[in-house]
């Protein structure tokens, strides 16, 4: 059945970083590569804060697979790092530079459209050479199998087609993953979500604020008790004409506390640390959201399965220990070595054997290691008991606790900039929480004014966004508020007591008596995949070329 069908040497899906790095290496190779990319365009479904890094022990970085990548693709060079540990207006600033340039040969700040769009071309270049090419607009949807084996994929807008090799680079959602059973929905805690805004800002202020070069940026991290006791925290970079400013936090902490995205967005922006840069000058031009996997918990340790390897995102290769905060260059080293691997297996008259290759690859080139290190691992159960963290809780925040805080002040800022020590922090609020918000107390230094930033309403946001739907992508199983209430605050386009976004809950009156339940509207959807986690829905992505369109992502 499957011989009807067009067949390529490799398939890549998603146009992003990792899939990017995947198909260059691949038509390097001389292998036959289509691209396939859901989106009217590369970079058009992508979200990311997002710093790009080139490490200096990596295997692959995307500056050797694309000349010209930091001067044509990227925003600006980001050679300065701190963190600010917040207690209402009182901050404590530690300077990062050692852990932002621990193992870095360079990191750029990057919008997602930008930047995936001119990789795609390149991309597209690269692989019509070899007799393949990248299609945009069409939905992979799942794997195409034969006798119970993976033999290709499956789509919405052309036939199946089939390939010795299929790559996933679909994202932190994919359908690929799910398919094959490598992926689940099924743990929050593995999880963060990132709320970001893309506000203007012309260079030259950029510059002036920020007292940067014209040819150089800053990145800013934010943490403490400004956020509702959800653990997670902020940025802010610097990009040329633009800032990137968000929050993440773990999702599980999200859903507990009921806590509003777009709230905990809008305590960042109007704390008064911000307004020294903006001057009550605030404007948002893109406001977006996703999913990010937690690699300490959720990197596939064997990310393949038959035919199909997966990279980026899909394997769960986003590493997010307190400040350091890197995913795309995994992506692309793990599209280069998936690359690798189909090509040496090739070349010995064994395709099949790409993925255990691929697998062996991660490991030997130190990538599984930096994403799922061994010492968290190891520490997490006492790290992460009850017990441990409320007595550590309690211990920082006493007397005895604070005057450790003015005694080693040095030493905390050098512990910030660990990458020993940031390998094993443990995800409690202590660590997001309590231990900044201490710091503050201890340490800081009350900030003078007030913010006069006004962001926009939710509302607004949701109004700004580009949408063409088609056919709901979402299906609510469960519409009571038990089963899916959730999801009307942790949706980041959805709010109580707001009348749009996805997800609204509503009182019902049947035969005398009241019941609670959610209903849905999928036409706001920023498909970032969090009702899929924290409510009982079924989501898949929106056809090829239909749902949001982000203008810088």
């Amino acid at each position: 059945m499957t011989d009807d069908y067009e067949h390529y040497e490799a398939i890549v899906v998603g146009a992003g970083p990792g899939g990017a790095a995947a198909a260059a290496t691949l038509a390097d190779q001389g292998v036959e590569t289509l691209v396939l990319e859901r989106g009217v365009d590369a970079g058009s479904k992508n979200v990311s804060g997002g710093l790009i890094y080139a490490e200096e022990s990596a295997p692959y970085t995307i500056d050797s697979l694309f000349d010209g990548f930091r001067e044509e693709a990227a925003e600006r060079p980001i050679s300065e790092y701190y963190i600010h540990n917040l207690a209402g207006e009182k901050v404590k600033t530690f300077d990062l530079h050692d852990i932002h340039h621990h193992d870095t040969e360079w990191c750029d700040a990057v919008l997602r459209r930008h930047m995936d769009s001119w990789l795609a071309e390149r991309v597209h270049e690269k692989t019509r050479e070899t007799g393949g090419g990248l299609l945009t607009e069409v939905r992979v949807n799942g794997l195409l199998r034969e006798g119970g084996e993976i033999v290709g994929v499956t789509c919405d807008e052309i036939d199946p087609i089939t390939a010795d090799v299929i790559i996933a680079a679909d994202g932190v959602n994919s359908e690929l993953a799910r398919d094959a059973g490598l992926m689940d929905w099924e743990e929050p805690d593995e999880w963060f979500q990132g709320v970001k805004a893309v506000v203007d800002m012309e260079p030259d202020v950029v510059n002036e604020q920020f007292d940067v070069a014209p040819d150089d940026g800053v990145a800013h991290l934010f943490s403490g008790d400004l956020f509702q006791g959800v653990r997670g925290g902020g940025f802010l970079y610097t990009n040329e004409d633009s800032l990137s400013i968000g929050t993440v936090f773990h999702l599980d902490s999200l859903a507990e506390e009921r806590a509003e995205p777009h709230e905990l967005l809008d305590a960042l922006l109007t704390h008064p640390l911000l307004d020294q840069w903006f001057d009550g000058e605030y404007h948002e031009r893109e406001y977006s959201a996703k999913l990010v996997p937690d690699s300490k918990k959720a990197a596939h340790p064997s990310p393949h399965e038959g035919r199909l390897l997966l990279v980026g995102d899909a394997a769960g290769q986003m590493q997010a220990q307190g400040p350091i905060i890197k995913g795309m260059n995994h992506a692309v080293s793990a599209g280069g070595l998936a690359a690798e691997a189909f090509a040496e297996a090739k070349s010995r008259g064994n395709p099949g054997a790409a993925g255990g290759l691929y697998e062996r690859k991660l490991v030997d080139e130190g990538v599984m290691g930096k994403l799922r290190p061994k010492r968290y691992r190891m520490t997490r159960a006492l790290s992460e008991s009850d017990l441990v963290t409320k007595v550590g809780s309690g211990l920082v925040d006493s007397a005895v606790g604070r005057a450790g805080v003015k005694l080693f002040d040095g030493a905390i800022e050098r512990a910030f900039n660990s990458p020993f020590l940031l390998g094993m922090i443990p995800d409690t609020r202590t660590s997001y929480v309590t231990v900044p918000r201490v710091v503050a107390e201890t340490l800081g230094e009350p900030v003078d004014g007030e913010s006069t930033i006004e962001p926009p309403e939710l509302d607004d946001r949701i109004g700004d966004l580009t949408y063409d739907v088609g056919d709901p992508h979402i299906e609510l199983v469960d519409n009571s508020y038990d089963a899916s209430g959730t999801a009307v605050t942790a949706c980041p386009v959805s709010a109580r007591d707001f009348g749009g976004g996805c997800y609204r809950e509503e009182t019902v009156k049947t035969n005398g008596s009241e019941e609670q339940v959610v209903s849905l509207d999928t036409q706001p959807c920023v498909e970032c995949g969090t009702c899929a986690i924290v409510a009982d829905t079924e989501w898949e992505h929106p056809a090829g070329g239909k749902g949001v369109e982000f203008r810088d992502g």
